[in-house]
């Protein structure tokens, strides 16, 4: 391999584990983050009651 082949390697898998790293502090750190999950009903027009 070349070095430029691999200066671009380790750059693309260090900024992969770089935002990997960043996204699961988030996830793991961000307070009263549940408050704000909301549930999702969905409604279909085979749910009608007027049918």
């Amino acid at each position: 391999m070349t070095t430029s082949g691999l200066i671009v390697m380790l750059l693309s898998v260090g900024t992969v584990t770089v935002l990997f790293g960043w996204c699961i502090w988030k996830v793991l750190t961000t307070p009263q983050e549940t408050d704000k999950v909301h549930g999702v009903e969905f409604h279909t027009p085979d749910m009608d009651k007027d049918s």
